[in-house]
C-alpha cells in the first residue's frame, strides 16, 4: 500500500476550501510507514476543520474480500467482493424523508458509494486474501470518527477523519490519525489491534436469560413480568439474567416515574423478585433520550441538544419523537447521574441496557467533532454506572470499546423472519431484520470476548406472536449460540414443548465451537467453517429462506 497524498476540507473566513497541498492556512504532517500512519494539522490562521482524507494506492486482487464495518450497533456489517454493491437508503426514503429514514445512520458525514466495488468501513477494516488479512484500524476515535473508503476496481483506499465543526486558532495543533496496519491471520490481527489499543477483556464471559421487548414491546406490566419470570423455572439452571425492557416508564426520559398502573409495586419490587430467583436484574434505558411528551422535556427544554438556531434536534423517531439530553449541560448531566443512582442503587438493578446512544453525537457542537462527543458520552455513562454492567446498544462501536461490558452488534430482529421492511423497501442499513442480525453476528464475531460480550439480539422458540418456521427459529438460535455470548429469549416459556426446553438449554450454554472462517458464497448463501473437539464442520445456510444444515451441526431438530 502506497501513500499518494491528501485532501483537506476546511472553512476560512466563511469560505469552503478543498485542497491537496499545504498553503498559508495550515501545515499537515503525515508519518506513514508499513506499520501505520500518524497525522496531525497545525493551523496558521483561524480555520474550521471539516474533513481530512489520506489517499493510498492499494493493489486489490480479483478474489479479495473487503470488510465493511457499519457505523453503529445496528448497521449492516459484512465482507464484500469487487462485484458487490452496498445497500443504501432506498428511493422511497430519499428526498424529504431521508433525514428521518437515516436518523440513526451516518448519512450526515459519509459519502455513500453507489457503484459496485466501492465500500465504506468505520473505525477499522481489513482485506481478506485467502486466509491472510491486511488490517487497518484507528487506535482512537477521540479526535473524530475514522471512515475508510475503498474502490476495489480503481485500487484505491482512503482513510478519512470526520472533524466537522472543530475550529483551530493560529498555532493550534490537532491530532488527526493514529491508524495501525497489521498483517496476519484473522485472530492474530484482532488480538494485536486490541492489545495496541489497550482494551481489557470484558469482566463477563457469558450471560443468558430473558428480555421483554420482542413479545410485548411497550405493553408490559407487573403481572406479565412475574408470570414470565416464573415460567423460566423449567430452565432455571441455564438462566443468569432477567431484563425488563421499554414500557415500565411513564414516558421515555422520565425514568424515575414508573407507570403506577402497570407496576403498582414499583421497579424495586421487580428487581427484588428477580433476585429471589437467583438472577441478575437488568433494565432498559435510553439515557440521552427524552420523549416530546415527557415531563422532563416539558419542564426543562433547555437541557436538550439544539441546532445553532435554537431548534431542538430530533434524536429518534420512536415514541412519537424524542430529543437528546446534552451531556455538556451541567443540569442535564446531574439529572442523568441522578436517575442512574436511583435505578442502580435504590432499585438495585445489576445491569442497564443503554439504547439510542448515537443520538448524542449526531451533530458536532462545542468545538468538538462527532467522535469526540461520542467518546466523552461513553466515558460519562461509565462514570454514572460505576462497577455495574452496561449493555450498549445503538452506539458507534469504536467509542464503546473498553467502556461497556456487553454490546449489541446487530440490528433488531423482527417478529417476521423476512422483516417488515428490509427485503421489500430496504429503508436503511439499521432496519430490523433477522437476516441482517445474523449477518452481523457472523461478521462482527472478532469483537466477542476481546472488547465486550457480543449481543446478537434475541432468539425465539415460542409459537405465538411470531412468523417464523421452526427451521428459521432454530437457525437464528444456532447463529446466536455460536457467535454471541449475550443470549436472550423474549418468550413466555409456558408455551414451550418438551423439545423446546432441551433446545433452550443447549443454546443458552456457552458455545464450544471455534469459528475458523465465514464467507458468502452467493448473494444469500453463507458457509461457516467450525471446529469442535478437533473435528471440522461446515455450517451452510441460506440467510433469506432459513434453509440450513444446522440440525447436523448442533443437534437441534428443525422438523417436529
Amino acid at each position: 500500500m502506497k501513500y499518494s497524498g491528501f485532501e483537506f476540507t476546511y472553512f476560512l473566513d466563511g469560505a469552503k476550501h478543498v485542497v491537496n497541498a499545504e498553503n498559508d492556512a495550515f501545515e499537515l504532517k503525515a508519518d506513514v510507514s508499513d506499520g501505520g500512519v500518524k497525522a496531525g494539522v497545525t493551523a496558521k490562521k483561524t480555520l474550521t476543520l471539516h474533513r481530512v482524507d489520506l489517499k493510498f494506492d492499494f493493489g486489490f486482487e480479483k478474489d479479495d474480500r473487503f470488510f465493511s464495518n457499519g457505523y453503529q450497533s445496528w448497521t449492516t456489517t459484512r465482507e464484500y467482493v469487487a462485484t458487490d454493491k452496498m445497500r443504501d437508503i432506498t428511493p422511497i426514503a430519499k428526498g424529504r424523508l431521508k433525514n428521518l429514514a437515516g436518523i440513526s445512520a451516518d448519512c450526515r458525514f459519509v459519502d455513500f458509494p453507489t457503484e459496485a466495488g466501492r465500500f465504506t468501513s468505520h473505525c477499522y477494516t481489513y482485506v481478506k486474501r485467502g486466509r491472510q488479512i491486511f488490517f487497518a484500524g484507528s487506535l482512537t476515535e477521540r479526535q473524530g470518527f475514522t471512515v475508510f473508503y475503498a474502490d476495489m476496481n480503481k485500487n484505491s483506499l482512503v482513510i478519512s477523519k470526520d472533524v466537522e465543526g472543530v475550529t483551530l486558532h493560529a498555532g493550534t495543533e490537532y491530532e488527526l490519525f493514529d491508524v495501525v496496519f497489521l498483517n496476519g491471520t484473522y485472530d492474530e490481527v484482532f488480538d494485536e489491534y486490541f492489545r495496541l489499543m489497550g482494551v481489557k477483556k470484558p469482566k463477563i464471559e457469558h450471560m443468558s436469560g430473558y428480555t421483554s421487548w420482542y413479545n410485548y414491546f411497550q405493553k408490559i406490566d407487573e403481572k406479565t413480568m412475574l408470570r414470565d419470570l416464573n415460567a423460566l423455572d423449567i430452565v432455571k439452571e441455564s438462566v443468569s439474567i432477567f431484563q425488563i425492557d421499554d414500557g415500565y416508564e411513564t414516558f421515555v426520559g422520565d425514568w424515575c416515574d414508573p407507570n403506577p398502573e402497570k407496576f403498582p409495586k414499583g421497579m424495586k419490587f421487580m428487581a427484588e423478585s428477580i433476585h429471589d430467583k437467583g438472577y441478575m436484574a437488568g433494565i432498559w434505558l435510553a439515557p440521552f433520550s427524552v420523549q416530546l411528551k415527557s415531563r422532563t422535556y416539558k419542564e426543562h427544554p433547555e437541557w436538550v441538544v439544539k441546532y445553532p438556531n435554537g431548534k431542538p434536534i430530533l434524536g429518534c423517531v420512536g415514541w412519537g419523537g424524542a430529543y437528546t439530553l446534552d451531556i455538556y449541560n451541567d443540569d442535564a448531566r446531574a439529572y442523568i447521574k441522578g436517575f442512574f443512582d436511583t435505578v442502580l442503587n435504590d432499585w438495585g438493578y445489576d445491569m442497564v441496557k443503554l439504547d439510542f446512544l448515537y443520538s448524542e453525537c449526531m451533530y458536532p457542537r462545542n468545538n468538538k467533532a462527532r467522535g469526540t462527543i461520542m467518546c466523552e458520552a461513553m466515558d460519562f455513562l461509565r462514570e454514572c454506572v460505576g462497577d455495574k454492567l452496561i449493555l450498549g446498544c445503538g452506539v458507534p462501536l469504536g467509542a464503546a470499546f473498553g467502556r461497556v461490558d456487553a454490546c449489541r452488534i446487530s440490528c433488531d430482529v423482527d417478529l417476521k423472519y423476512g422483516g417488515k421492511f428490509y427485503n421489500k423497501l430496504g429503508v436503511n442499513n439499521e432496519v430490523p431484520s433477522a437476516q441482517n442480525a445474523m449477518n452481523n453476528s457472523i461478521f462482527r464475531r472478532h469483537l466477542d470476548g476481546r472488547v465486550f460480550c457480543n449481543d446478537p439480539d434475541v432468539l425465539f422458540l415460542r409459537y405465538s406472536n411470531l412468523t417464523f418456521t421452526l427451521e428459521q427459529k432454530i437457525l437464528l438460535a444456532a447463529v446466536n449460540h455460536i457467535f454471541g455470548n449475550v443470549l436472550f429469549v423474549s418468550d413466555n416459556a409456558e408455551e414451550y414443548k418438551g423439545a423446546d426446553v432441551e433446545a433452550l438449554r443447549k443454546v443458552f450454554a456457552k458455545s464450544e465451537f471455534k469459528v475458523i472462517d465465514a464467507n458468502y458464497v452467493s448473494d444469500d448463501d453463507l458457509t461457516v467453517e467450525l471446529e469442535k473437539d478437533g473435528r471440522r464442520k461446515i455450517l451452510a445456510f441460506n440467510i433469506k429462506t432459513g434453509k440450513s444444515n444446522v440440525e447436523d451441526i448442533i443437534g437441534i431438530p428443525t422438523v417436529r
